[in-house]
């Protein structure tokens, strides 16, 4: 028995040191917070991380952005400088069809002649421009007389127009290159694409001291005509991939500004490191000393500890640094290779280190934990997100059946019905009461009958999610709210966990008679509906 009690009061030191803050445990025992100095190190480090990267790739999209906007005004006749509804422009003539495609093909052989940019022709044997037809194997159509007749598979012809041939001093006019390939059949025509590659070097990140990237354009300028409407609309389409640039030069300080970062970024993946093990070690010896409380709780009392008293084991923080640890060391990685040209993925690294940072700064909400005035927040959102999200699923039900109702009801007679995606970004901006005269008032008056409905439509949308959904939604937090604060005045519910570091004696008064072992595995981890607010605070 003397054994048991040493035990108990053993485990007992170690549980309070375990849910002690970093102040309490270096007044305990001086241990040093290093985990929380660290946090602080790297929030100062993958933020500024993160700054640097972001004005890199700010000129990165910059560049992009601004090419393909000067490739539009180049390659596309008649281009006012604004993308139409869902393309580039479109032309309504045959005319306009036939003058938009050479215009395209004499652009690109002018290109040195009238291009503001560092742009150039790609080399290699397939140089050049691409043009392809596509159409439908046969097809003759009758409108007047209400009869048609179509073969629906459909045929690519391509034409490909040697850079030799269009850069000549004077080269042979365009149609008569294959006059039976430029003859294009409208009736049954598909789409016309013409593609072509261009090369250039982005030499703007000279003024933030790194080194230029030299670009491959694979651009694109499609001819739509599938509707086969009277209106072909036309698209462009550019992708720009990062290539090695095989010979450079540059005179200053910029290839040692370039070896700073990546050391900075070294350091940065260190101390990520350094905090993934710190935190990592926290979660294993938690697990341990969980396992010592559960046996020893079982073979002292008889009884099993419930789920709830043994997630406190498990801290969520920890967790989350892990994660964040994880992805900022990775797109650390990815950063270094693209600082030195090896990798392209700007996407990808701005994603990992984009939610990396998101995360370091959501930890810090931990340590403002400690301090009570700072702590209903976390409080707050602990105790009303499975109320929350018990609720979000029943509204949700609602929610998508007006998405699917809006879309196929008023979709052909409102721009913000068209598709499924658009649907529910409009509903969702009516519910937080935004653009709602516009929506009512952009509805086309082409059917009494759908006009009417809108009306019922929108009118119950807004009325039941505004005035109900939205209010309970808002009740169940402040519920949880006012709940956390009568807990911080008269103190929150006990659990085995808090009975046993209190004593023997409350632990059996908390315990009341010992049933079963059968019973008490069932009944110990069912939580009454009473205690549907209850929290263990670590």
């Amino acid at each position: 028995m003397a054994q048991l009690d040493r035990e108990e009061n053993i485990l007992k030191e170690d549980l309070k040191f375990y849910f002690m803050n970093p102040c309490d445990k270096y007044r305990a025992r001086h241990q040093i917070p290093w985990k929380l100095l660290l946090q602080v190190l790297k929030i100062v480090m993958v933020t500024t991380q993160l700054v640097l990267f972001g004005l890199s790739n700010q000129l990165v999209v910059s560049y992009k952005e601004e090419s393909t906007m000067a490739f539009k005004h180049l390659f596309l006749k008649g281009y006012t400088g604004r993308d139409e509804d869902d393309c580039s422009r479109t032309v309504y003539t045959q005319k306009d069809v036939y003058d938009s495609i050479f215009f395209a093909i004499e652009q690109y052989r002018r290109l040195k002649e009238i291009s503001l940019g560092t742009v150039a022709y790609e080399r290699g044997e397939k140089r050049g421009l691409k043009v392809c037809k596509q159409h439908y194997h046969q097809d003759s159509i009758h409108p007047s007389n209400d009869t048609f007749y179509i073969d629906p598979n459909v045929e690519t012809e391509c034409l490909h127009l040697q850079h030799e041939v269009l850069a000549s001093k004077q080269p042979p006019n365009m149609s008569a290159i294959n006059s039976t390939f430029f003859y294009l059949e409208l009736y049954r025509l598909i789409k016309v694409e013409i593609s072509f590659k261009l090369k250039g070097i982005d030499l703007q990140t000279m003024r933030v001291r790194e080194l230029p990237d030299c670009y491959v354009f694979h651009n694109r300028i499609i001819f739509n005509n599938q509707a086969h409407s009277g209106k072909i609309k036309l698209f462009f389409e550019s992708e720009a991939s990062v290539q090695d640039c095989k010979d450079w030069h540059i005179s200053g300080c910029t290839q040692k500004n370039t070896h700073y970062i990546l050391l900075f970024d070294g350091f940065v993946i260190l101390t990520c490191l350094a905090s993934l093990i710190l935190c990592t070690r926290s979660i294993v010896l938690a697990i341990k000393l969980q396992k010592r409380f559960v046996n020893f709780f079982f073979e002292r009392y008889k009884r099993h500890i419930c789920s709830s008293d043994k997630l406190e084991f498990i801290n969520g923080w920890y967790v989350l640094v892990i994660i964040s640890d994880l992805m900022t060391i990775v797109g650390s990685i990815m950063k270094m290779e693209i600082k030195a040209k090896n990798m392209t993925s700007y996407d990808v690294c701005s994603l990992l280190l984009g939610t990396s940072t998101l995360l370091v700064w959501v930890g810090v909400i931990r340590y403002l934990g400690y301090f009570q005035k700072y702590n209903v927040l976390i409080l707050t959102m602990q105790a009303s997100l499975p109320k929350v999200l018990r609720f979000c699923c029943c509204a949700g039900m609602i929610y998508f059946g007006y998405i699917f109702c809006g879309w196929i009801v008023l979709g052909p007679y409102h721009e913000k019905f068209e598709d499924l995606n658009t649907v529910a970004e409009c509903l969702f901006s009516l519910v937080n009461g935004d653009d709602m005269f516009a929506t009512f008032a952009e509805i086309r008056r082409k059917s009494t009958l759908v006009w009417l409905f809108s009306r019922v439509y929108l009118y119950s949308f807004i009325s039941l999610f505004i005035y109900m959904v939205l209010s309970l939604f808002i009740v169940l937090i402040t519920d949880s709210y006012e709940t956390i604060k009568k807990y911080q005045q008269n103190g929150f519910p006990s659990t085995d966990l808090h009975e046993f570091l209190r004593g023997n004696d409350a632990v059996a008064q908390h315990s009341g008679k010992k049933p079963d072992n059968a019973v008490t595995l069932i009944c110990c981890c069912r939580r009454p509906a009473a205690e549907d607010d209850f929290i263990l605070i670590n």
